[in-house]
């Protein structure tokens, strides 16, 4: 069932988990919620805007990596694998990868419905004779996928570096939900952003445009729409820092001054200076990533960069488990 727009203050309709999320996120110290609930249908327009970004080197990297490698990838995954791709986007990437492994069906997964079925209809227009199956759902948690794709083998498809959206012991559980998901033989194609200079890591994610501080923002426009609440958004500024003992960029948004707000019926008081944490970026060096795939469950075949190593993409396969060593 998709899921209908949700009215203004219209608190019947809104994701139950959200509205958990959001309380307990304000009301822990410190405050946090979870980077996930950025993507409504604006949060991924914007997104898709900072992707353009003339700072955001992430998505041109890993774009180009695609185009120069895709010839290799097809050979590795061979033909007729169903393409499963895990938070989708507008799928900008998708069709590079599309074009050249021949696949027999594309799954994108998406919490945001609307998003989703826009981008599945304009790729449907781009393959017209490629089954597309979209699938609305929370990719972190493993999934009965589409009956349609059931004895299909299967390529999981993950760019972007989301990956690194997560605390390693959250990324470790979602690589895991994805093999389950996906089934023992399957393959995953992963970007993941590496570890550079902490200046070029901060532009990324503070653009002199803005954009991605009305993105982080516009997280907070979500809950007074959806929660009913009143918090003053021109109150908070959008932080990026890099936090070198975590290997990560953290963004914040910040209180310019004391605030008092309601969100679904319950008060809460920020002092000036004080953050709510939304999103983590983890850096991986190419050691980093190995573990990480493998305490996921994934064997690492082969892995690309660009010339001056700013971004790579592996290529993993859920082989069977086997006893130490």
């Amino acid at each position: 069932m998709l899921k209908p727009e949700i009215e203004d203050g219209d608190m019947t309709l809104a994701d139950p988990q959200f509205r958990a999320d959001v309380l307990s996120g304000l009301e822990r110290r410190p405050r946090a919620i979870p980077a996930r609930w950025f993507y409504d249908h604006r949060g991924s327009e914007l997104f898709e805007a900072i992707t353009d970004l003339p700072e955001y080197y992430p998505t041109r990297t890993e774009t180009a990596i695609l185009h120069d490698i895709c010839g290799e990838v097809a050979g590795l995954v061979g033909e007729g694998r169903a393409v499963v791709e895990f938070g989708s986007g507008s799928s900008t990437k998708t069709p590079i990868l599309l074009g050249c492994v021949a696949p027999s069906a594309y799954v994108p997964i998406d919490i945001s419905g609307e998003f989703l079925r826009e981008s599945s209809r304009a790729l449907s227009a781009q393959f017209p004779d490629l089954l597309v199956l979209p699938f609305e759902a929370d990719f972190m948690r493993p999934m009965a996928l589409p009956r349609a794709i059931a004895d299909a083998p299967k390529l999981g498809f993950f760019p972007g570096s989301t990956i690194g959206n997560m605390t390693p012991l959250m990324a470790v559980d979602l690589l895991r939900a994805m093999r389950t998901s996906l089934g023992e033989g399957a393959q995953l194609l992963i970007g993941m952003d590496r570890i550079k200079d902490a200046g070029t890591l901060v532009e990324a994610y503070d653009d002199a445009a803005g954009v991605t501080g009305k993105f982080n923002l516009n997280l907070l426009e979500r809950v007074n729409r959806e929660l009913d609440g009143t918090v003053p958004v021109e109150g908070f500024r959008h932080v990026a820092r890099w936090n070198d003992d975590r290997a990560r960029i953290e963004m914040h948004l910040e209180a310019t001054r004391d605030m008092k707000f309601e969100v679904a019926g319950q008060r809460f008081d920020i002092a000036a200076g004080e953050t709510i944490h939304t999103e983590n970026s983890h850096k991986y060096g190419e050691r980093d990533a190995r573990i990480l795939l493998r305490a996921g469950g994934w064997t690492p075949l082969k892995s690309w960069t660009d010339a001056e190593g700013k971004f790579a993409l592996y290529l993993a396969e859920a082989q069977a488990e086997r006893p130490a060593p």
